[in-house]
């Protein structure tokens, strides 16, 4: 009887590590809104706006670093990616104007391009066996939400000590030294005969003729809109919109006495509950269709979006909304890489979810760009939280029609 394979390999576990710290400085960035515009006297608008370009540049660097990483390495892209990302934060730390800040957060969003799901999931991908895939795709994923449970917190807490401008920094030096982790970072190439007879023209043809790629690449748009517009709008958010938090109650007790703290929190808790929400993705995937699971989750968000936005917003339901998002949080990212793998193989997978991850990404700055126009217009975020729980649908529909059956390359 052969051995299994073990889950956790060297590769799994460094690119959590990765991962943890990416993802921890890229979720803070709406503790920043209220700090930067305050200093100096921006709109709103202006720092969302960098916050979209960002994710809009993540977006468009995403299937770049894709074909980097297969093209001279995964390691080589990782360390460019985090050269940028770390450049971008320094840069920004001394940026006093918005376009400034604007034009820096192209270098951070392409930093987490090269140290995020692209690069790291295609090589994680790549060193699991086929009976693990999909939980080690799911691990990685979570990793991202573990970085996101203390990136927001540490953020607000790093801010009661010293300036945005040297938390920035901090952050910059944390990223570089995520690179201590390369040398676990070798992964096979774990493909068949005829995937490595297929070139990247060929298969990027048959991706763009199937009418699936483009169900999954049109529905992956939601789940950008909506992660992008809470990350970075729901901290203001909570503490402008939500009730009073009562003397002497739970979260008085734990140390959360503001509004502003509580918008942290809430932060912190959708990655905590992600985790948990993540991993449950990546078991089901195994055993189920993966479509039939991204539209339940898609259904699940809409449902959550608009009944926290109907009823009172309290302490209670931003807590309750936390953990119910959360829950399916980034648990449609091990399900979509995990389906394009299945349709279309190992060898290229890094370029085509980098492409389907545009979609998102776009979603992302859409969302980000979006609130702060609207609330600067209208002074709430009411239309664009509507117009999150609308696209979610539209993700929930679009997704039957994907036919989840492995795509054959054909002479």
């Amino acid at each position: 009887m052969a051995k299994a394979a073990p889950l956790f390999t060297p590769v799994l576990i460094a690119g959590c590590v990765i991962m943890i710290v990416s993802f921890a400085i890229r979720a803070s960035f709406g503790v920043f809104q209220i700090p930067i515009a305050d200093e100096f006297g921006w709109m709103r608008a202006e720092f969302s706006t960098a916050i979209a370009i960002q994710n809009l540049a993540w977006g468009i660097g995403q299937p770049i670093f894709g074909a980097i990483a297969e093209r001279i390495g995964d390691r080589k892209a990782i360390v460019m990616g985090a050269l940028i990302y770390a450049a971008g934060l320094v840069m920004s730390s001394v940026s006093v104007t918005p376009g400034a800040h604007q034009f820096y957060e192209v270098f951070v969003g392409f930093g987490v391009a090269g140290t995020g799901f692209g690069v790291i999931l295609a090589v994680v991908g790549r060193a699991s066996s086929a009976e693990n895939r999909s939980m080690s795709l799911a691990i990685a994923a979570a990793a991202g939400s573990t970085g996101q449970v203390f990136g927001a917190p540490l953020a607000e807490f790093l801010l009661t000590m010293m300036s945005w401008q040297s938390v920035f920094l901090v952050f910059a030096i944390s990223i570089l030294a995520t690179l201590v982790m390369l040398p676990m970072m070798r992964a096979p190439q774990s493909v068949d005969k005829t995937e490595l007879e297929e070139s990247i023209g060929a298969l990027l043809a048959r991706a763009f003729r199937d009418p699936s790629y483009t169900l999954i690449f049109l529905g992956f748009f939601s789940c950008g809109y909506q992660l992008g517009f809470i990350t970075a709008h729901f901290p203001a958010f909570v503490t402008e919109m939500c009730g009073p938090i009562a003397p002497g109650g739970a979260l008085h007790n734990i140390g959360v006495t503001s509004t502003s703290a509580l918008g942290a929190v809430a932060i912190s808790m959708i990655g905590l509950a992600n985790i948990a929400g993540t991993l449950t993705a990546g078991y089901l995937g195994k055993r189920y269709p993966k479509k039939y699971l991204l539209a339940a989750i898609y259904t699940g968000r809409t449902i959550i979006a608009a009944a926290f936005i109907l009823l009172p917003i309290t302490p209670t339901s931003v807590l309750l909304f936390s953990l119910g998002m959360g829950a399916l949080w980034l648990a449609t990212v091990p399900l979509t890489s995990g389906l394009i793998a299945h349709i279309y193989g190992l060898r290229y997978m890094g370029t085509l979810y980098g492409i389907v991850f545009f979609s998102h990404q776009l979603g992302s700055f859409i969302g980000i760009w979006l609130g702060g126009r609207m609330y600067d217009a209208y002074g709430d975020y009411t239309t664009v939280w509507w117009i999150g729980v609308a696209v979610g649908a539209f993700s929930a529909i679009v997704h039957l029609p994907v036919r989840e059956n492995r795509e054959v390359a054909t002479a």
